[in-house]
């Protein structure tokens, strides 16, 4: 089937997500993917495509891996689901072990669910629920970070604050409290990124001593708020938010979503700040992009919390899917690469080789803020409104996959990236930018 005829009946049947299909209609590209092999992807004629940002940050060991599909193969010939009420299987807890242990059996009890949103709809009703079954009935309130995403439920849009997710559904939204960013970019004149960052935490410290008694929870996106643009803090914000919410009795939610599995450049973001949450939200890299799949990860306290001979005590939520244990073996596969390959050094080496890459670019007379956070690379771009669009058609036209957030290009490539490929990217940006800006 050719691209033209895929074009056409994916416009006549499909409603495609974070999109305007008029769009599609007019001069937004849409391209018909038919195979994926390592970091490209081929349309129906044969043209290919490096996928620079994991196909929405979840593919982290490339297309179609043979050792991921190796394992989902011979789960298809075990078993492929069964409800997790009431039964269980061993991928689900093999993996709940092994995640687990990643936290040092900090957070040892594991939730699962089929997206982020999801994940963190889960995170906020245990927080809520906890305080309920304590006696603590008064604290029910959520705070967020200015910026921050955390899914496009109504209940995950109550804690974020990104107006053209949000302000469409806002009557049906119980908004959570928003306190400033700890975002680098704010730095004033001779401030640091921890300069901004312990100043975020003092608004923080001010809000809860007026409200800490209503507060349940704290969410934030640990070190990177993605959509805002790629957001990145200094993890001494971390370290002041965890302190600040054990004195004041208040939850800290994780929001690992985006930047877990190796994206910040540790295993889980949080360890950078030397900190554990009271809630770990997982998704999008934990099963290797392969199948939807989330996870919250909580304490012991909480975990009793719920222990309980009346049923309505229990944490009463659901998805047909949970624990599903195709999803939960890609998830293992995914575990496997990393402890086998050494994943974490070698992409210090991958991420410091792209970032050499980028410097002419980083120093563009049009590019702000160059910034990194492990294999999480961004800049900002002076231009007009319609730059995001133009740079993302200038970048296809170059076999190049970047979906700017904005004025924002970020770079979220898979952990394969090699010196060529790296060596492709940089020049296929540095090309797209400049047509982009003509």
């Amino acid at each position: 089937m050719s691209n033209a005829d895929l074009l056409r009946r994916s416009l006549a049947a499909v409603w495609h997500p974070c999109t305007q299909m008029k769009q599609h209609a007019a001069d937004l590209p849409l391209v018909p993917v038919v195979r994926g092999e390592g970091l490209w992807l081929y349309d129906a004629d044969g043209r290919r495509y490096l996928d620079g940002i994991s196909s929405w940050w979840v593919n982290l060991f490339g297309h179609c891996n043979p050792r991921i599909n190796a394992a989902l193969a011979d789960q298809l010939g075990r078993l492929e689901h069964v409800i997790l009420a009431g039964f269980t299987h061993e991928p689900v807890v093999q993996l709940s072990e092994r995640l687990s242990a990643l936290t040092g059996g900090a957070l040892g009890h594991c939730f699962y669910a089929s997206d982020g949103a999801s994940a963190t709809e889960i995170a906020l009703k245990m927080s809520f629920h906890y305080w309920q079954n304590t006696g603590r009935p008064e604290k029910r309130e959520f705070v967020a970070l200015a910026g921050g995403y955390h899914g496009e439920t109504v209940g995950a849009l109550a804690v974020t604050d990104v107006a053209i997710f949000r302000d469409a559904y806002a009557p049906l939204i119980r908004a959570a409290h928003v306190v400033p960013s700890p975002d680098a970019r704010q730095a004033a004149p001779g401030e640091t990124a921890a300069d901004v960052a312990r100043r975020a935490a003092a608004a923080l410290e001010t809000f809860l001593e007026d409200h800490h008694e209503r507060i349940a929870a704290l969410i934030v996106e640990p070190l990177v708020q993605g959509a805002a643009g790629m957001a990145m803090h200094d993890p001494e914000y971390l370290r002041l938010a965890r302190a600040l919410c054990d004195r004041f009795e208040v939850h800290l939610i994780c929001d690992e979503i985006a930047v877990g599995c190796g994206r910040s450049g540790t295993f889980f973001a949080h360890e950078q700040a030397g900190i554990k949450p009271d809630f770990l939200c997982l998704s999008k890299g934990i099963s290797g992009g392969y199948l939807p799949l989330s996870v919250v990860l909580t304490t012991d306290r909480v975990y009793e919390a719920f222990y309980d001979d009346a049923t309505a005590r229990g944490f009463l939520h659901s998805h047909s899917y949970t624990g599903n244990a195709l999803a939960c073996r890609a998830a293992l596969a995914t575990l496997d690469l990393f402890a086998e390959d050494d994943v974490l050094a070698k992409n210090r080496a991958r991420g410091d080789k792209l970032e050499a890459l980028l410097a002419p670019l980083a120093a563009h007379e049009k590019v702000r803020h160059f910034r990194r956070r492990g294999m999480i690379l961004a800049f900002d771009v002076e231009a007009d409104v319609g730059f995001g669009r133009r740079f993302y058609r200038e970048a296809l036209a170059r076999e190049l996959l970047l979906r700017p957030m904005g004025n924002t290009v970020y770079f979220m490539p898979p952990y394969i990236l090699g010196d060529d490929d790296a060596a492709f990217l940089a020049a296929a940006a540095a090309a797209a930018l400049e047509a982009a800006l003509r």
